[in-house]
C-alpha cells in the first residue's frame, strides 16, 4: 500500500476562497496567481475551480501551456516576462500576456520582425526595487512602447512591498500608491496593482483594473497574524494529512529524536507520525509547532526527522495507532489548523509550506 502521507485539496475551499476575491473587488476582473504550480496545488488540480476567474498569472511559459492543454482560451499573464527574444515567438503562439520591466525585454520587442500584437503589462518600481522601471523613467518607456508596432495594448502595473502592514510607521501602500499615481497621471491605460494583501485590506482605496490574487486563494492570510483566515473568510484549500504509526511510552529524563532535543519531564506518551522533511515538512520546526491528531490540538516534540516526526499525545490519551495527524489544514472531524499557525511556529510563512511538499506525497482531490 501507499505511504501513509497524503495532501488533500479542497475544491470547495478554492472557490470559496475566489469568491471572496470577487466579492472584494467587485468593479475589477480577477487574476488567479498559478505560479510555483499553483503554490504546490499542482495547476491541473485547481483548473476545474479557478476556471470561473477572468485570467491566470504565473511565471514561466511552460505552465502557461499547461493552462491551454486544460481548455483555458482567455487571458494568461507571465508576470516575470519574457527571458529570452524566443520567448516572444510562444507569447504569440498561446496568445501571452506578459510584464516589461527592462530595458533588455524592450529591445527584445523592438528587435522581434514579426508583427505580432502583444497584451504588455509595464511594470514600475515604486520602492519595492525588484523589477520594473524606477518613476523618473517609467513615461518614458511607456512612450517607447506605444510607438513600436507589434505592441497592442500597455496596462500600468505595479507591486505593494507592504500591503500587509506599515512602511516606515506608516500605511504599508501610501508611498508607493502616491509614487504610482502621480507617474502615470494622464497617462491613458488601465491598472493592475493588487495583490492578496490590498484586494483585502484595501478593497475600496484602490483603482486596480485588474486584481492578482495569489496565497489568499489557498487559504492563507496575507497579514497573519493581525488576521487570521477566519477574519476574512478563507478557508484551507490544502490538508497534510498523515497517521500515528507507532506509540512510546517514557518515563523522565528520557530523550526524543535526534540530538536529544527534548527530555522527558515526567511520564507521557507520544506518537510517531510518518511525516518527515522529505515529504516538505520543515526540519526546522521546533518543540511546540501545533499539530491535530484526532482532530485535538497538540504540539510536536523533538527534531523532525527525514520521515518522522514525534508528538505530545498527553491531551490525547485515547490515540492509537492508526489515529489521523494534521500537519496543517482541515481533519475529518472539522477541526481546522492553519497553514499560517503551523508556518509562523517554524519561523516561515504558509507559501514555502504548501510550495515545499514533495513528491513521494500522493495527493488526493475532495470536493
Amino acid at each position: 500500500m501507499p505511504r501513509l502521507i497524503t495532501a488533500v485539496i479542497h475544491h470547495q475551499a478554492l472557490r470559496q476562497n475566489l469568491d471572496v476575491v470577487r466579492k472584494s473587488v467587485l468593479n475589477s476582473k480577477v487574476f488567479a496567481v498559478v505560479k510555483a504550480n499553483a503554490y504546490g496545488h499542482g495547476i491541473e488540480r485547481v483548473y476545474a475551480s479557478f476556471k470561473s476567474a477572468d485570467g491566470f498569472a504565473l511565471l514561466d511559459i511552460d505552465e502557461a501551456k499547461r493552462l491551454r492543454a486544460l481548455g483555458w482560451t482567455g487571458p494568461i499573464l507571465l508576470l516575470e516576462g519574457i527571458f529570452s527574444p524566443q520567448d516572444l515567438f510562444d507569447c504569440a503562439e498561446y496568445q501571452l500576456s506578459f510584464t516589461v520591466h527592462s530595458e533588455q525585454q524592450v529591445e527584445w520587442l523592438q528587435q522581434h520582425i514579426y508583427p505580432a500584437q502583444f497584451d504588455i503589462f509595464l511594470k514600475m518600481n515604486s520602492g519595492m526595487n525588484r523589477l520594473g522601471f524606477k518613476a523618473q523613467h517609467y513615461r518614458k518607456v511607456w512612450q517607447h512602447l506605444q510607438r513600436l508596432s507589434n505592441v497592442a495594448k500597455v496596462t500600468h502595473m505595479m507591486h505593494f512591498s507592504d500591503a500587509d502592514g506599515e512602511r516606515f510607521g506608516q500605511v504599508g501602500i501610501d508611498y508607493q500608491r502616491t509614487e504610482f499615481e502621480e507617474t502615470i497621471q494622464d497617462l491613458p491605460g488601465e491598472r493592475s496593482v493588487s495583490n492578496s494583501a490590498a484586494i483585502l485590506r484595501y478593497p475600496h482605496q484602490l483603482q486596480s483594473d485588474y486584481v492578482r490574487a495569489g496565497i489568499m486563494l489557498y487559504g492563507s492570510s496575507p497579514d497573519y497574524p493581525k488576521h487570521h483566515i477566519q477574519d476574512w473568510g478563507l478557508a484551507p484549500s490544502m490538508s497534510l494529512r498523515s497517521e500515528i504509526i507507532a506509540i512510546q511510552q517514557l518515563n523522565a529524563n528520557e530523550s526524543v529524536g535526534y540530538g536529544s532535543s527534548f527530555i522527558v519531564e515526567q511520564p507521557m506518551s507520544i506518537g510517531i507520525v510518518a511525516c518527515g522533511y522529505a515529504d516538505g515538512y520543515q526540519r526546522m520546526s521546533p518543540t511546540g509547532t501545533p499539530i491535530l491528531v484526532d482532530g485535538i490540538r497538540t504540539r510536536t516534540i523533538g527534531r523532525v526527522s527525514m520521515d518522522m516526526l514525534a508528538v505530545d499525545l498527553t491531551p490525547i490519551p485515547q490515540a492509537k495507532i492508526g489515529s489521523e495527524v494534521v500537519l496543517w489544514g482541515q481533519s475529518t472531524t472539522g477541526t481546522i489548523l492553519s497553514i499560517d499557525d503551523v508556518a509562523a511556529a517554524s519561523g516561515t510563512v504558509g507559501y514555502e509550506l504548501m510550495c515545499g511538499v514533495t513528491a513521494r506525497v500522493t495527493f488526493i482531490n475532495q470536493d
